[in-house]
């Protein structure tokens, strides 16, 4: 089976949504690669994300913005012959995103991302929020430089 890439925003879109976290990899201090699950809201081909307001995480993307945020998601084993290792694989679909992060201060615009967030698991967007939540959480746009998306195996 081959890889095929995928191009249609309409695809790429379907493949992020059925995702319930992503992988959020960046660089530390060190030139180190540093990966982490986070929740996150998508809309116009944006990742959004949030997270404690201090912490190993946030030092690092202030210090190196850059990111790479792996979605993966559809997977499913198959084989050609049961007795044979070698004939086993895996389906998948997946969304690669390249970018930077930036982050939201604006107390509106921090709800209107939190509201994003939760839509991808709630299907709402009208939540209400108290100032100081809203003070106390890092929300953080990436900015996208590229999208690579494929699916294998479908």
């Amino acid at each position: 089976m081959k890889a095929r890439m995928i191009t249609l925003p309409e695809a790429i879109e379907e493949i992020v949504r059925s995702c319930e976290v992503c992988s959020v990899g960046m660089v530390d201090e060190k030139n180190l690669p540093y990966t982490l699950p986070f929740n996150f809201g998508f809309e116009n081909n944006t990742v959004y994300l949030h997270s404690a307001p201090v912490g190993k995480k946030i030092g690092v993307l202030r210090n190196n913005p850059h990111v790479c945020i792996a979605f993966s998601t559809a997977h499913q084993l198959y084989k050609q012959s049961p007795e044979v290792a070698c004939s086993y694989g895996m389906r998948y679909k997946s969304v690669l995103v390249f970018g930077k992060v930036e982050f939201i201060e604006d107390q509106a615009e921090k709800i209107r991302v939190l509201n994003i967030i939760m839509k991808q698991y709630t299907q709402r967007d009208d939540f209400s929020y108290s100032d100081p939540s809203v003070k106390n959480v890092a929300v953080m746009r990436v900015v996208t430089d590229r999208i690579e998306a494929k699916a294998f195996g479908y």
